[in-house]
């Protein structure tokens, strides 16, 4: 040795081992707690492992983890000793007991288990998946997907750079699991080979399978529903078969229609985007996740097609359907196949198209180029329709109450506008009438073309004098006058705001004057929303450009037309 090399002397790893083996199975606790703290330090070290391995100490250590009397600090030592003391492949991880799979297992499933053991537990369930083909299957039966998803929440929660970074990589993890599909959607039948299906191709069903994709994987899809879900499939059939020809819904076609569209949906055989967290936690509660949504939306399918009264030319239609249906209970993030089924029950077909013009007939829809020219061009259409109501109630008339009339009998005047439009008939009255007025009990008459123009409130001749200064403020929001000569004039005071409307907007439209009443307003926002929403309907499942098409160029010659003479 050189001067100055520092010289330590310890224990032999032999007699460590067999000394720390000791104190673990001590009867102290504060005594096997440090034991295990330290045979966790030392565990890493492949010589002492091979000494302590040799002393049957991983059997005692396994032994303290299937008694379940561990807690806290010790049980997570004691993992972690297991663990390195596993790593160093001395032993194989086969020889593990299933009892000490279970005991595992059940620290993961535990709804509030220490973060310290989870790891560990975590860790040590990953090993055995990795080394052991026949331990994969058994640690399979007792931990799901799902399970493990749990505590990932319940790690990240609060915790935003984790939380994306996590939701990330489960959405990696979901793509690479789709993306397990692709052979056999990318895979085509061979046209030799005998499949009854006598819904689709009758010569050779197995034409039908040759397209890519879906290929080969609709048919996975419909065996696994017709062998693991065999009432479904007979339901389905049955149901089918007892419908009019006409309504019939081809099983076969839609179910090969369908998995192309879920391969869509589910971007199967794409490449995870970057930055990408739009991950479905549903995808992660069952082992045959994939197979187990097919069959959800097959019976999504065959209930919207009955929803529909779909025929066979309806095909394109209800698939176009079934597509928004399933793409917006995605969007609801269902936490199981359960919750998927639920979301898609409100899903209906008439729920689709609720939804369709309600957004459709939302703000930002009205601000778009095209609504906003569909609006310019149906409102002279609504406004002539709002003005002929009301010169048809000008027609039918109304009673008016004499105003200032001090006497116990009230007075009334009766005024209608003629068939014609030319003329404003009037007179009085000695009781409300309760029908129609003929057009002789009213001497007065008044012809359109003589009036100058129409007042309203204060500018009325009869709300200027001195004795209806006192009147409220309610009579003077119900007066109109028709100024029709320079001394003359003919007052009204309306019963109520409705016949104040109609007649103000009916004289102003005699006059060809805009009508501007509130109850123009509210009619017309009525009526061009009613409008809109019928013609937006022919238009369900077209997307409405922003810019027209362009004009096509002219043609070079017109060689082509007629020439009559």
């Amino acid at each position: 040795m050189k001067n100055g090399t520092i010289l330590r002397l310890a224990i032999s790893p032999a007699r460590a081992a067999r000394q720390l083996l000791d104190r673990i199975q001590s009867h102290g606790i504060d005594a096997r707690l440090e034991a295990l703290k330290e045979l966790a330090k030392l565990s890493a070290d492949p010589t002492f492992a091979t000494e302590f391995i040799n002393m049957e100490g991983i059997g005692t250590l396994a032994r303290l983890v299937e008694s379940g009397t561990h807690f806290g600090e010790m049980l997570a030592f004691t993992l972690t000793a297991f663990l390195e003391l596993m790593d160093h492949g001395i032993v194989s991880w086969d020889l593990i007991s299933l009892s000490f799979i279970k005991q595992i297992a059940g620290y993961v499933n535990q709804p509030m288990v220490d973060v310290s053991i989870l790891q560990r537990s975590l860790a040590i369930l990953e090993s055995m998946v990795l080394n052991s083909h026949s331990l994969y299957h058994r640690v399979a039966q007792d931990i799901t997907v799902g399970q493990l998803i749990g505590h990932l929440q319940h790690v990240i929660r609060g915790n935003r750079p984790i939380k994306a970074e996590m939701a990330h990589q489960l959405y990696v993890l979901q793509v690479l699991t789709f993306n397990l599909l692709e052979e056999r959607m990318m895979t085509k039948m061979d046209p030799s080979d005998q499949v009854k299906q006598p819904e689709a191709n009758h010569v050779n069903p197995a034409m039908d399978f040759t397209q890519t994709p879906p290929g080969m994987l609709a048919l996975d899809n419909m065996l696994y529903l017709a062998k693991l879900h065999q009432d479904t499939y007979i339901r389905i059939v049955l149901e089918n078969s007892s419908r009019e020809d006409k309504h019939e819904c081809p099983f076969g076609r839609c179910a090969i229609e369908l998995t192309r569209m879920l391969c869509e949906i589910l971007q199967v055989g794409e490449l995870p985007n970057e930055g990408c967290n739009d991950y479905h936690p549903m995808f992660f509660t069952h082992d045959r996740a994939w197979e187990e949504f097919f069959c959800v939306c097959i019976q999504l399918l065959n209930k919207t097609w009955k929803e529909m009264r779909a025929t066979a030319e309806d095909f394109n239609k209800v698939m176009q359907v079934v597509r928004e249906q399933i793409t917006r209970a995605l969007a609801m993030k269902p936490s199981s196949l359960d919750h998927l089924k639920g979301k898609l029950r409100g899903l209906s077909y008439s729920e689709i198209l609720r939804l369709r013009q309600s957004e459709r007939m939302s703000q930002d829809d009205f601000q778009s180029p095209p609504i906003i020219e569909l609006r310019e061009r149906i409102q002279p259409e609504i406004l002539e329709l709002i003005k002929q109501q009301r010169l048809n109630r000008l027609c039918e008339g109304s009673c008016f109450r004499k105003l200032g009339n001090r006497r116990r009998q009230e007075k009334f005047w009766f005024c209608r506008l003629s068939l014609n439009h030319k003329v404003l008939h009037y007179g009085d009255l000695d009781e409300s009438p309760q029908g129609e007025v003929p057009l002789e009990l009213l001497t007065d008459k008044i012809p359109v073309s003589d009036i100058k123009s129409v007042v309203t409130g204060k500018d009325c001749p009869h709300m200027k004098e001195k004795s209806a200064l006192k009147q409220n403020k309610e009579v003077l929001e119900l007066a109109f006058s028709i100024l029709y000569d320079p001394d003359e004039n003919l007052n009204f005071v309306a019963p109520n705001k409705y016949e104040y409307c109609v007649w103000t907007d009916g004289l102003c439209a005699l006059l060809g004057r805009e009508m501007g009443s509130d109850l123009t307003r509210s009619d017309l926002d009525t009526l061009i929303s009613m409008e809109m929403k019928l013609r937006l309907l022919d238009l369900e499942n077209i997307a409405i450009p922003e810019a027209p098409p362009p004009v096509p160029k002219e043609p070079s010659t017109y060689n082509f037309t007629y020439n009559y003479g």
